[in-house]
């Protein structure tokens, strides 16, 4: 059961930000700036983009799941459940 409930276009102006941050960093590469400035702004892009990564998991919590939980059988149940933990399992790496 692939439904597809949720929108993530709020994520586009963060992304848009974060492509911005990525062309700056390699921007400081090319330029041969110091180190720390780097990796204090690729720290920036990692925090910019688990942000985004927590706002669209819990779209797809409150939105795909909670539909799946509402509307689906007992199998669409468990399989939401079992797309959850493989992606909790993935964010953990």
């Amino acid at each position: 059961m692939k439904e597809h409930t949720t929108t993530h276009l709020d994520e586009i102006v963060p992304l848009k930000r974060i492509e911005g941050q990525i062309r700056g960093i390699q921007r400081m590469i090319e330029e041969k700036r110091y180190c720390i400035d780097i990796l204090t702004q690729l720290s920036s892009v990692v925090g910019a983009i688990k942000r985004v990564e927590e706002n669209i998991l819990k779209r797809h919590l409150r939105g795909c799941v909670r539909s799946s939980f509402l509307k689906g059988n007992r199998e669409d149940k468990e399989a939401k459940i079992n797309e959850v933990i493989e992606v909790l399992r993935n964010f953990r790496k």
